[in-house]
C-alpha cells in the first residue's frame, strides 16, 4: 500500500471525519430493451403510456432506440438504498408492459432490418426534438443497431468534504471547486489503469447472435448456429463489435487536468468531419443530425467513465462543467448480469464503492499519451480474452498475469473496504472483496463464463438462452406486484410528467430552426474552456 493512501486512510478514519464516508452519493442508471414476450423479438410499439413521458419522467426515460428503456435512480448515500428503488421501477415497468417484457443481456436479440428499428421519441417541443434528432445522427453515423445494446451506468461521489479535509491536511492550494474538481480527474486516470479488472471480474457479453453483425466481417468463433463467440472474452459490448466510432479516435487524449478534458471536447463539437459533411444536417426539410462535426455534442463521445456535473435545463454537458467543476462521474464500462434481476446486485456495488474509493485515494502519477495506449491493450485484452490461461498484461515496464495484478489490487484495495466497513458497519465490503478473489483464483466463477455455461443448456444459443433468462426474471417481477400505495405514486409521477410535457409543448416559443441554430452556437469561443 502507498505511504499516501496510507496517510489518507489514517486521516479519513479519525472519529471526527469517519462520517463524511458515508455522506456521498450513489445512484444507477439501467438500460434495457423492451422485448416481445414469446419470442424475444424487440418491440416495435411506441413506449408505453403508461410509464410516463420519457422527455419529463424523472426516473423512466429511454436512450437510443425507443425500446430501449433507461431506469434512473435518485443518487442517494447508501447504494442499497438506490437498489430497492430500482427494484420498485421494474415491478411497475412490467406490470404495464403488457405482452412484453424487458431483455436481461446487454447485447440485444433478434433485431428487425436497420430501417424497421425505431428511434427514441420525445414529442414535439424543440428540447424534445433535438433529443430525437441527436438521435437521428446517431443512427446515420453509426446504424440504428448498436443503439440496441443496453449497460449499467454507475454514479458515484464522495462528500464535497473529503476532498476538503484531505486538500487542507496535505496543504494543496486552489479553491474548494478546482480541488475537487482535479481529484476526480485524479480518480478517472486511476480508472483507466485498473478498468480491465472490471471486465474481468463483471464482463457478461461473451456471446452475441449472429445477426447482429448484419454480414459484416468479423473474427469471432461459432459457437452455434445462430451465435458467435470468443471462448476466453468477458465483454463483447465493450470490444470493437460494441458502440465504437472511428471518427473518435484520439479525440480525447488521456487528460491530466479538467480543462484538458473540456477543451478537447470542445473542439470536437466544433471540428468539421468530412463523411458527415457529406450527409448534411437536414433532408427534405427535416433535421437528420444536430451538426456535421466529429461530435453533435459531448454525450456522442463514448467513455469508459465520464466527469459530471448535473445539467440544468437547455444546459450543456461542457457548459455545466466549466460553471461548476466536476459534481461525481459516471462509471459506463459495467455489462448488464442476465443472472440478477436489476442487471448489477448489491454485492457488485459494494466492490465498485470499494474499487472508486481506492482510484480516489490512492497515488495517481500524471499520464500521457503512451500510457494511455498501454492502458487501451490492457482492457482490450481483457475484454476479448481475460479468461484466457496465462494472459499477461503490461504493467509498467514488465509484463504480468492477469491473475497475479488483480490479486495484488485486491490486497491493496483490502484497507479501503475495511475502511467502508468500519464507517457502514458489517462487512459488506470486505465481502464483495472475497467473491471477486474467487474469481481471480477461478475464471469458471465469472459472469462471462456462467454465461457460456448457461448457455449449453440452451444448445449453446445466445437467443434461446437470453429469451429464457429474460422470461424467468420478468415473472419474477411480476410475482411481487407493488403495494396499492407504490403503484399508486408510480401512476401519478407518469400523470404528472404527460403534463409536464404537454405544458412544455404549449407554452414554448420560436421555431425550431432557431433553437437548434442557438443550441449549436453554445459551442464556440464564449465557453471557459476554449483556448
Amino acid at each position: 500500500m502507498s505511504k499516501l493512501l496510507t496517510e489518507r486512510l489514517a486521516l479519513l478514519s479519525q472519529p471526527e471525519h469517519l462520517h463524511v464516508l458515508g455522506e456521498g452519493l450513489r445512484g444507477i442508471e439501467r438500460e434495457t430493451l423492451r422485448v416481445r414476450q414469446d419470442d424475444g423479438a424487440l418491440s416495435l410499439r411506441p413506449h408505453p403510456v403508461a410509464l410516463g413521458a420519457t422527455l419529463t419522467h424523472p426516473e423512466i426515460t429511454t436512450d437510443y432506440a425507443e425500446a430501449l428503456l433507461e431506469f434512473i435512480t435518485p443518487a442517494l448515500p447508501d447504494i442499497s438504498a438506490a437498489l430497492e428503488r430500482l427494484d420498485q421501477v421494474h415491478r411497475f415497468v412490467h406490470a404495464n408492459l403488457g405482452e412484453e417484457m424487458l431483455w436481461s443481456q446487454s447485447m440485444p436479440g433478434e433485431l428487425p432490418s436497420e430501417e424497421a428499428i425505431p428511434i427514441a421519441w420525445y414529442g414535439t417541443s424543440h428540447i424534445g426534438m433535438i433529443k430525437h434528432v441527436y438521435r437521428r445522427g446517431l443512427a446515420l453515423r453509426y446504424g440504428k443497431t448498436m443503439q440496441c445494446i443496453a449497460g449499467i451506468h454507475y454514479n458515484f461521489s464522495l462528500s464535497p468534504e473529503v476532498w476538503k479535509i484531505i486538500s487542507k491536511a496535505e496543504g494543496r492550494r486552489g479553491d474548494a471547486q478546482y480541488l475537487q474538481s482535479e481529484s476526480y480527474v485524479a480518480l478517472i486516470r486511476n480508472f483507466h489503469r485498473f478498468s480491465w479488472l472490471l471486465m474481468y471480474l463483471f464482463g457478461a457479453s461473451p456471446a452475441i447472435p449472429r445477426s447482429f453483425l448484419r454480414g459484416a466481417p468479423h473474427t469471432l468463433e461459432t459457437l452455434s448456429d445462430d451465435t458467435l463467440y470468443l471462448p476466453y472474452a468477458t465483454s463483447l459490448r465493450m470490444s470493437d463489435l460494441g458502440y465504437q466510432n472511428n471518427a473518435q479516435d484520439g479525440l480525447v487524449p488521456p487528460y491530466n487536468t479538467l480543462l484538458e478534458y473540456m477543451r478537447s471536447l470542445s473542439k470536437a463539437v466544433r471540428k468539421p468531419y468530412p463523411p458527415y459533411e457529406a450527409i448534411g444536417t437536414q433532408k427534405n426539410g427535416e433535421w437528420v443530425q444536430i451538426n456535421t462535426n466529429v461530435l453533435q455534442i459531448e454525450n456522442e463521445f463514448y467513455a469508459t467513465i465520464r466527469p459530471k456535473q448535473v445539467i440544468r435545463s437547455g444546459e450543456r454537458a461542457v457548459e455545466a462543467l466549466c460553471a461548476r467543476g466536476v459534481q461525481y462521474i459516471e462509471v459506463r464500462c459495467m455489462d448488464v448480469n442476465p443472472f440478477d434481476p436489476l442487471g448489477i446486485s448489491l454485492e457488485t456495488a459494494r466492490f465498485l464503492d470499494v474499487f472508486l474509493t481506492y482510484c480516489a485515494l490512492q497515488d495517481s502519477p500524471l499520464t500521457s499519451e503512451a500510457e494511455g495506449s498501454i492502458n487501451q491493450a490492457n482492457f482490450s485484452a481483457t475484454v476479448r480474452e481475460g479468461r484466457r490461461p496465462g494472459l499477461q498484461l503490461q504493467r509498467g515496464d514488465a509484463q504480468v498475469s492477469l491473475q497475479a495484478w488483480g490479486l495484488d489490487l485486491i490486497a491493496a484495495m483490502e484497507p479501503v473496504a475495511a475502511l467502508l466497513d468500519q464507517q457502514h458497519g458489517g462487512s459488506a465490503h470486505r465481502d464483495s472483496l472475497a467473491v471477486q478473489k474467487a474469481r481471480l483464483d477461478n475464471p469458471d466463477l465469472t459472469p462471462s463464463a456462467q454465461v457460456l455455461k448457461a448457455m449449453t443448456a440452451h444448445g449453446n444459443s445466445y437467443l434461446r438462452f437470453g429469451l429464457a433468462q429474460s422470461q424467468q426474471l420478468a415473472q419474477q417481477f411480476r410475482d411481487r406486484p407493488l403495494s396499492a400505495e407504490q403503484t399508486q405514486s408510480f401512476t401519478a409521477a407518469a400523470h404528472k410528467s404527460l403534463q409536464e410535457q404537454s405544458t412544455i409543448e404549449q407554452q414554448q416559443s420560436g421555431d425550431f430552426d432557431s433553437f437548434i441554430q442557438d443550441y449549436r452556437s453554445r459551442t464556440s469561443e464564449q465557453l471557459c474552456c476554449d483556448e
